[in-house]
């Protein structure tokens, strides 16, 4: 460490050393604690939903789905035993296209949970889904990561590790998620593999499973049984595993038959069409509202026909479209309108609900990349979603994984989780006895009540710069991509694994080995 040299500048009011300066940076640093703050648990929200739709046009959507459902219908492609299952649940089967009699999902559906727990292997860190929780996951899916040295490249396992240590550390972080990054490193059939045994490894919060193939899906409940144990496991959810629907109104053979593994394991799906309007749904909120029910009555119903009882999600991606270059785009009112409108017909089909994250299409962590998270953050919580994925680290339209963006994202997660507990309305909120001593004309600095509610009075930032412009200076004129990129490296500097049993590591890496010699490598 250097060591600080004493300096003073004369500023406005007055004098300020370049001492006082780095020790306001130290004190922040402390507030971090080197590494992550304490874990905080899932939210459970104190304020209301915030509603887009009345009872006539909730029921306008519904009967609108109803409508798709029964006439236009929806396809399960090359799955034959899905085929059979609907017409043996009294649906009418035209080839791979499924024609659902009025009521026929909602009735299925009964039988959903509309709150379960989410497992984890530490058990404090378990989840609710459902009601009035909010739980937040990371980016999920991209290719490419925007590494700490400020390079876009492919993704590696590495990087996997590293986003799963930030995940566990991040205190508002409620799940270390599923496919953080693809570590394009390893072949394609045996990645799934080190992914799965690395949230295990480097994290006890609740963790997604592989959706790429059916044996692929397999392999991580084998994976979970290791863990909980088989028992445990085919009664109760260790894993929550995301089912996109093809949309428009189509359910592929790999999405169904993850879907199978999962649902006949009793283990929780998220059945979320992924809309993109204009181009995979109408450019309208009402039509993309339709068919986004049709979609998920139609695959959240058919996990009921798997195992009564298993839990399921009403997801969805909604995002729209630039109609001059067909390019995403994120952050924009119609998006948040379908979000909002999906959230009140998840509640009235009595299923959890997904959406949200802090979405953006900018290139790097910048003032675009800011606005765009924030307006579907914002959302994501009002909506009353219950699980948000990509609620950390996502940019260039969900391509890439950024360490800086995770860390200022992971920040807002923190600010949202103090706005859900809404308004404090206990004998030492109402704050009777400050107004009392301060009277009029004079401030509340100093009075007992700030005294002794100050550090907790606020949500305090450990990345947004408050300080004067001439402290800023002092301090480097740091951006907050910087301050980002400096907290995440301090985090990995300090980051320090879970305990995990290491019988039951032997029995996964066990598990890997004996797996990946029993096929060659493939990287398609």
């Amino acid at each position: 460490m250097s060591e600080v040299t004493e300096h003073t500048e004369e500023s406005g009011g007055g004098r300020r050393s370049r001492g006082q300066g780095r020790g306001a940076a130290a004190r922040r640093a402390s507030r971090t604690g080197g590494g992550a703050g304490p874990s905080l648990p899932y939210i459970t929200r104190k304020i209301r939903e915030y509603e887009v739709l009345d009872e006539e046009g909730l029921q306008l959507i519904e009967r609108n789905a109803d409508t798709v459902l029964e006439e236009i219908g929806i396809e399960f492609r090359e799955d034959a035993e899905a085929l059979a299952l609907w017409k043996e649940a009294g649906a009418d089967v035209k080839g791979e296209r499924v024609h659902f009699p009025k009521g026929l999902c909602r009735e299925l559906l009964k039988s959903a949970p509309p709150v379960f727990t989410w497992h984890a292997r530490n058990p404090e860190r378990s989840v609710q889904i459902g009601g009035k929780a909010t739980v937040f996951a990371p980016v999920y899916g991209p290719p490419f990561v925007r590494d700490l040295e400020g390079v876009r490249r492919y993704a590696t396992i590495e990087d996997f590790r590293n986003f799963v240590k930030l995940a566990y550390m991040a205190p508002s972080m409620h799940s270390s998620g599923g496919t953080v990054c693809e570590p394009v490193d390893i072949p394609v059939n045996k990645r799934h593999l080190d992914m799965v045994y690395s949230h295990i490894k480097y994290s006890d919060k609740p963790f997604m499973g592989s959706v790429t193939a059916p044996e692929r899906a397999e392999d991580t409940i084998a994976m979970a049984k290791l863990v909980f144990g088989d028992d445990f496991v085919e009664n109760n959810c260790v894993t929550l595993n995301l089912i996109n629907a093809n949309s428009p109104m189509v359910f592929d053979e790999t999405m169904v038959g993850a879907l199978k593994v999962y649902a006949r394991h009793n283990q929780a799906t998220v059945i979320s069409p992924f809309i993109l309007s204009g181009a995979m749904s109408p450019v309208t909120v009402a039509g993309t509202l339709t068919q986004i029910l049709a979609e998920v009555l139609a695959g959240a119903s058919f996990t009921q026909l798997i195992r009564k009882g298993a839990p399921v999600l009403f997801g969805t991606f909604a995002a729209s479209i630039s109609m001059q270059s067909g390019a995403p785009t994120f952050g924009t009112p119609e998006p948040s309108l379908v979000s909002y409108g999906a959230a009140q017909l998840a509640r009235r089909l009595g299923l959890p609900f997904r959406t949200g994250g802090s979405l953006c299409a900018s290139k790097v962590p910048d003032a675009q990349a800011a606005h765009e998270s924030a307006n579907t953050l914002n959302m994501t919580l009002l909506a009353g979603t219950n699980f948000s994925l990509h609620a950390a680290g996502w940019l260039e339209g969900g391509l890439v994984s950024s360490y800086e963006k995770f860390m200022i994202d992971q920040d807002q997660l923190g600010m949202m989780q103090k706005m859900a507990e809404g308004v404090d309305l206990s004998e030492n909120a109402q704050a009777l006895d400050a107004i009392r001593e301060v009277g009029p004309g004079s401030h509340y600095l100093g009075c007992a009540h700030t005294q002794a509610n100050f550090q907790t009075a606020f949500y305090r930032s450990a990345l947004a710069d408050n300080n004067s412009f001439e402290q800023w200076e002092i301090e480097g004129e740091k951006r907050i991509e910087q301050r980002a990129n400096a907290l995440a490296r301090n985090w990995l500097e300090h980051y320090e694994a879970p305990h995990l049993d290491p019988a039951i590591d032997d029995a996964l890496k066990d598990y890997i080995a004996r797996k990946k010699d029993s096929m060659p490598d493939a990287f398609t």
